[in-house]
């Protein structure tokens, strides 16, 4: 289950540009959509890459497999996942605070996104001062 770069741009581009085509019909009026529906082209993306990630990281468990070198590999596939948890949670959020399914207040929706960049800043400061280090 190897993507070349180009499968892997092409893939990109073309949820993007669905979720953009039909986010521009919702807003426009021209789809009476629901916003779980506009959100499918970003979750069945997401999807690819979990399914990816976990293939990744099962492949760790099988026979044969050194160990050594592997323990931060380890650690920032784990930290992959938490990011892709955490953006699919508000999404999630997003959407039923856009449907008026609950009545949460938008500090509330946008917390899992605030730790996503967190810990994105958190990783690339580590990724920054760690290398110059050595």
């Amino acid at each position: 289950m190897r993507m070349s770069l180009a499968q892997r741009v092409l893939l990109t581009w073309l949820f993007t540009l669905l979720f953009l085509i039909m986010l521009v019909l919702k807003l426009d009026e021209k789809a009476n959509w629901n916003w779980f529906l506009i959100f499918i082209p970003i979750w069945i993306f997401d999807t690819i890459l979990l399914v990816m990630l976990i293939v990744k990281m099962a492949g760790r468990c099988r026979s044969g497999y050194d160990p050594r070198n592997g323990s931060q590999n380890l650690k920032k596939k784990v930290w992959y996942l938490v990011a892709m948890l955490l953006k699919l949670a508000f999404c999630l959020t997003l959407c039923a605070k856009l449907e008026r399914f609950t009545d949460m207040k938008l500090t509330f929706v946008f917390l899992p996104l605030w730790a996503l960049l967190m810990g994105a800043m958190v990783e690339l400061g580590l990724n920054i001062f760690c290398d110059r280090r050595d």
